[in-house]
């Protein structure tokens, strides 16, 4: 039995953040009905077309492990339809624009009426606040959830990182939220509304960088390389490059090859337990005792240097002999993985963290399994549906509805 076989999850979500929350509810097992609007379907499905006349892989990816059908809620029978998922579902999640499902006449409260122990879950740009009613997409969450401001090197302009923190990133909150809703409900009975505003989820992953806003007070932020440096701190945590964060300075350093392949790097640590092994593998045995070198407080003014010359014997090493030989000795390193190699990595496909999928339209891809492993609940990863591929399914087996009555509606224009 898989750990949520038998919830039933009715998907209005499109594009990154709501589909991400509810294909990983489909990898624990929920039932997650995708419902999308006849002939167009979610917008991803069309974007950044590789492969003609086949589903995206910005679509396929995040839409792994759910059904889709096909619904037109501008009509009467539409409306219909959607009363009878409601009451038959245990969650609604979506990801509208603000007012969307208010106009669509399926507020909180009518929700709550057609079934009181519905879990009502939505991701949305912001809170409560100014901003509410503002659309939001992946870089704007990032800007305005407080990543940007500190990302990047201190002489540069914010930067957004690769990771889609805002999308996916929150999309992960809201199913964490949705989980904790349904194991709630088994003791109250009730239904409740699950809120993740991206802005929200970006400024959790960030929570280091506001650790750092408040420790300001207190003086110069001693592990950031501008204190060595002698340059002043302003009001605001700062952009520190590659810094750790972590209070360890950290660095990322050139490694073999790198003249010629941009991802020739590695991520060094000089954690201050294991410094006498880093000077002995660098060949500078005489830091170890020496005063300007021996005590985390002696270095931090000369990190530039201590860094520069790890540099210098980590451009003798490729960056998985580097790993080879810190990781014996404790020495925190590792290497900078391009997407490549991460695509051919073998003890990735052998976990199921990245899974060759097979698509009757465009054959087979790869994409990122289930990131959560649970040791009784294994995670099938089952391709994405073919817009409206389960309409008749859902009306039918879920729904109850006739054949007879199915093809009324699609008269209609309903499906």
């Amino acid at each position: 039995m898989k750990a949520l076989e038998g919830v039933k999850i009715l998907d209005f979500t499109h594009v990154q953040s709501g589909p991400t929350c509810t294909q990983l509810l489909g990898f624990f097992g929920a039932d997650v009905m995708k419902v999308e609007r006849p002939g167009v379907g979610d917008a991803t499905r069309k974007q950044l077309i590789d492969v003609e006349g086949a589903d995206s892989l910005y679509f396929t990816m995040l839409n792994h492990n759910k059904r889709s059908m096909t619904l037109n809620t501008k009509t009467e029978e539409g409306k219909a339809v959607l009363e009878k998922m409601i009451k038959e579902c245990d969650v609604m999640v979506e990801n509208f624009a603000p007012g969307a499902l208010d106009r669509m006449g399926f507020n909180w409260e009518r929700v709550q009426e057609l079934n009181p122990r519905m879990i009502m879950a939505s991701v949305k740009g912001f809170g409560p606040g100014p901003y509410e009613d503002c659309k939001v997409y992946e870089n704007i969450a990032q800007c305005a959830g407080g990543s940007a401001s500190t990302t990047g090197f201190r002489e540069g302009p914010p930067l957004v990182t690769g990771a889609q923190i805002g999308d996916s990133g929150t999309g992960l909150h809201l199913c964490l939220g949705i989980v904790t809703a349904l194991y709630q409900r088994e003791k109250s009975g009730r239904g409740q509304k699950v809120l993740a505003p991206m802005q929200d989820g970006v400024l959790n992953l960030c929570r280091v960088k506001l650790r750092d806003q408040q420790r300001l007070k207190a003086g110069p932020l001693q592990e950031y390389s501008q204190y060595g440096e002698d340059i002043p701190f302003g009001e605001a945590t700062p952009r520190a490059g590659n810094d750790s964060g972590g209070g360890q300075p950290g660095r990322i350093l050139k490694c073999k090859g790198w003249e010629k392949d941009p991802d020739a790097y590695t991520y060094f640590i000089t954690q201050a337990a294991v410094w006498k092994n880093v000077c002995d593998v660098i060949g500078k045995p005489e830091w170890k005792e020496h005063e300007d070198y021996a005590t985390p407080n002696a270095r931090l003014s000369r990190l530039n240097e201590v860094f520069e010359t790890i540099e210098e014997w980590t451009k003798t090493k490729t960056k998985f002999e580097v790993m080879d030989i810190c990781n014996p000795l404790n020495i925190p390193v590792g290497p900078i993985l391009s997407m490549k190699e991460l695509a051919e990595e073998p003890s990735l496909r052998e976990t199921g963290s990245i899974v060759e999928v097979d698509h009757p339209e465009r054959g087979k891809y790869l994409t990122v399994g289930c990131p959560i492993k649970l040791s009784d609940s294994e995670v099938d990863v089952e391709r994405s549906p073919l817009l409206g591929e389960h309409t008749d399914e859902i009306l039918s087996n879920v729904l109850g509805y006739s054949a007879d009555e199915i093809a009324t509606m699609r008269e209609a224009g309903a499906i």
